[in-house]
């Protein structure tokens, strides 16, 4: 289709006609706007008159016609090539009008996230995430950290208002309520995660206050195992009540597994012939766990299932792993009174003392913390050098060969004196 230009009576303005479509009793026209500035030629098109004048202009100017408004556009792209400065264009118009508000938009979405409450990041983020991510175990422990002692004294602060004060008063708190050294240090962990989970995702750009605070140390020194002895009993015991939480037991003794890695252990993951066990996505890592010939021959003495199936599965034959030992256990263990007259909740016994039990006689057995270490699948040596510290009986064993030096020391002295007498 051939356009036809028509011009009006005011220089650089000309619009042509929509062959079909009409606004109000005449045609619609299409208006442009051409000038000259350093001998180049500009032309513009400002719209179809049906489109009518931008509402925010007409807020300005209530009573500017169409044409007026393409003059007014005229004007001021031809001053601002003058100019060098400003838009030259309706496309540079537009461009530029989308740039401030998506500067607007990003200034807005910025002040949203920083005044979000840790409240509406935890439960809306933070939580939802976890539930998606983590093990079921840890989400409900993250979640109950978070309600009871959290929400109520930072939920309503947005991130940037929450110092160390706040912290330090949930620790007092928690404190006042008896709560252990550890479960504080739960609770300052869950904080600072938070945190830096704000902060990936740019609803925070500040430190944790948590580096500001002083958290709890643990005394790992003090940690229950069981002797020899005391490990048969509770086995026998356990055996006469759940032979599969006796076999779950026998191999955290024999191995130092962890609870958790032995509900997650299936069939492929045992070699018989290598007598080996492998743990994968461990806490501290995959390894190799080495069976004794007890534990070969329990396992052995199970009924075998397919290379995938779970080796422990629910007691309720339900799907999924186990997450935490049957209260038989704890049941059993009051039973022989085990924790009778015991206060110290670090020094009570719990199926994580079985753990502890292995890695004690292990290193009572070897004096060797390297291995000690490997054994456990610790990441460092600083978790193992706790069992060194336990080992009582090479403590007295150190203590007997002091006195031991000494003493022989002390005959030898005696026997120089009597010498030089003569």
């Amino acid at each position: 289709m051939t356009i036809k230009w028509i011009k009006t009576a005011h220089k650089g303005l000309r619009y042509y006609e929509h062959q079909e479509r009409k606004h109000g009793k005449q045609k619609d026209r299409y208006y442009s706007i051409r000038f000259k500035v350093g001998g180049k030629d500009y032309g513009y098109g400002v719209g179809w008159l049906s489109d009518g004048i931008p509402e925010a202009i007409l807020k300005e100017e209530p009573e500017l016609g169409f044409q007026d408004y393409c003059l007014k556009l005229l004007r001021q792209y031809k001053g601002n090539v003058k100019a060098g400065s400003g838009p030259r264009s309706p496309k540079e118009k537009r461009s530029i009008e989308q740039e401030k508000r998506e500067q607007t938009e990003a200034e807005k979405e910025r002040e949203a996230k920083e005044n979000i409450t840790f409240c509406e990041f935890m439960t809306k983020i933070y939580l939802p995430q976890s539930e998606r991510d983590k093990k079921e175990k840890t989400y409900a422990i993250e979640e109950m950290l978070y309600r009871v002692h959290l929400a109520g004294i930072i939920g309503n602060l947005p991130f940037g208002k929450i110092s160390a004060f706040h912290l330090e008063r949930i620790k007092k708190d928690m404190t006042d309520e008896k709560k252990s050294d550890r479960t504080i240090q739960y609770v300052l962990q869950l904080i600072r995660q938070a945190f830096n989970t704000a902060r990936k995702l740019g609803f925070y750009a500040g430190e944790s206050p948590t580096n500001a605070v002083k958290w709890p140390k643990l005394d790992n020194m003090k940690l229950r195992y069981l002797s020899i002895d005391e490990a048969e009993t509770l086995l026998k015991a356990l055996a006469a009540k759940s032979q599969n939480l006796h076999d779950i037991s026998l191999l955290s003794l024999h191995t130092g597994l962890r609870f958790g890695e032995i509900a997650a252990l299936t069939w492929s993951r045992v070699n018989y012939e290598a007598g080996t066990l492998a743990i994968l996505n461990a806490k501290s890592g995959s390894r190799t766990a080495y069976l004794t010939e007890k534990a070969k021959a329990m396992l052995k003495s199970r009924k075998q299932g397919k290379p995938n199936e779970l080796i422990f599965r629910k007691r309720s034959g339900k799907d999924g792993v186990m997450q935490q030992s049957s209260k038989v256990f704890h049941d059993t263990v009051n039973e022989l009174k085990l924790n009778e007259g015991i206060t110290d909740r670090k020094q009570k016994v719990t199926f994580h003392t079985l753990r502890h039990t292995f890695a004690t006689h292990l290193y009572e057995s070897t004096h060797d913390l390297y291995l000690t270490q490997r054994s456990l699948g610790h990441a460092t040596g600083t978790m193992t050098a706790r069992y060194a510290k336990m080992s009582d009986e090479r403590l007295r064993e150190g203590s007997a060969a002091l006195e031991a030096a000494f003493a022989a020391n002390g005959k030898k002295e005696a026997v120089q004196v009597v010498n030089l007498s003569k």
